[in-house]
């Protein structure tokens, strides 16, 4: 379970999520009886949606939810502005407890604080480019001219520039996904849900617009949960993955951490095909220095040198061009290992 973090821009502890008529019966009975998911079904008719979620998110990173279809996803993300209310649990956005917030401060946080991108952004075929993304602020009562020095700048963000006065019916369906992404940070939102906003695309216009996110991430600093069922994109996109199944996270962690320590049988099975060569670093398969012993007359001091963020990709490279093994030192220059060929394709087979 993630602990709370003090600085946190989203925190969840315990939360649950129970569908059906019964559903605080059902918590009562999960609480004190230790009912699973069927049980609760069978006994009470209810569904179990989200299972005790705990998680923390610090400001600026990209959060990544991924799991198969009918994990909770979905479900979990809509929590975060309330959009679903949960059984059971606490929820901070942004220091706010968000189940205390009356309907007037959660609108405004709704409208103000969170962006969201869904999968079908439902643009209004009857309205512009530019009136689709400056609509959010045109229900906030903002002036039409701050409307439009808005929208345009949202616009250019999302290299749409040129396309105000067009109609959604007049664009693609990837630069209709950057419409809704405009819309989103029309408002200049502190915290972004994105629920499989790419999915539908075609995968070069997919590519091309998750490298076009990660650089507004990276320009803009939001913090961000990326909900996505494609192990490809979350460890691309992802500073953490959360692995869910059946309601419950199964595993938090960064994307090396998730491919080299898998928590159980299910998230192995996730990670087994995936390339681990820009995932892996050498400060994973390297070596203690002593454990390695010169043979005579070997000079040491001539082995080729890495820093201990080097992918495996890249150490395949220096090795080609060495007969001995590969130091790895840490950011002052001190040497903290060795990688040995050995060690470096066992790190590539994933420690077959």
């Amino acid at each position: 379970m993630d602990q709370p973090v003090s600085d946190a821009v989203i925190d969840l502890q315990g939360v649950w999520k129970i569908f059906g008529d019964k559903s605080a019966e059902a918590m009562t009975a999960i609480k004190n009886e230790g009912l699973g998911k069927a049980e609760v079904l069978q006994q009470y008719g209810c569904v179990v949606g989200i299972a005790d979620v705990s998680f923390s998110i610090p400001r600026g990173e990209v959060f990544c939810i991924m799991g198969l279809s009918g994990s909770g996803k979905s479900t979990l993300v809509r929590h975060l502005n309330r959009l679903i209310e949960p059984t059971s649990g606490t929820i901070r956005v942004l220091g706010e407890d968000v189940m205390g917030l009356p309907d007037d401060q959660l609108r405004a946080m709704r409208a103000k604080k969170i962006g969201m991108v869904f999968q079908h952004m439902a643009l209004m075929p009857h309205r512009s480019v530019r009136d689709n993304v400056a609509f959010p602020l045109e229900v906030q009562g903002e002036p039409k001219i701050k409307r439009w020095e808005v929208s345009q700048h949202a616009l250019s963000l999302v290299n749409l520039d040129g396309f105000e006065d067009h109609m959604p019916r007049q664009l693609s369906g990837g630069m209709q996904q950057r419409v809704g992404l405009a819309r989103a940070l029309a408002s200049d939102p502190d915290v972004l849900l994105m629920d499989e906003p790419f999915s539908a695309l075609d995968p070069l216009i997919r590519r091309q617009l998750q490298t076009q996110f990660l650089e507004l991430s990276e320009k803009l600093h939001k913090t961000t949960v990326f909900i996505t069922h494609d192990l490809d994109e979350a460890i691309r996109m992802g500073n953490r993955i959360a692995i869910m199944k059946d309601g419950r996270i199964v595993q938090i962690g960064t994307p090396e951490e998730i491919v080299t320590q898998p928590a159980d049988d299910y998230v192995a099975d996730f990670v087994r095909n995936i390339s681990r060569l820009k995932l892996v670093f050498a400060h994973t398969v390297m070596e203690p220095l002593d454990s390695y012993k010169p043979a005579n007359g070997e000079d040491t001091s001539k082995f080729p040198r890495v820093t201990e963020d080097t992918d495996l990709d890249h150490l395949i490279d220096v090795a080609v061009e060495s007969d001995g093994p590969i130091i790895v030192t840490d950011a002052g220059g001190s040497e903290i290992g060795i990688v040995t060929k050995s060690a470096l394709l066992t790190g590539i087979q994933g420690g077959k």
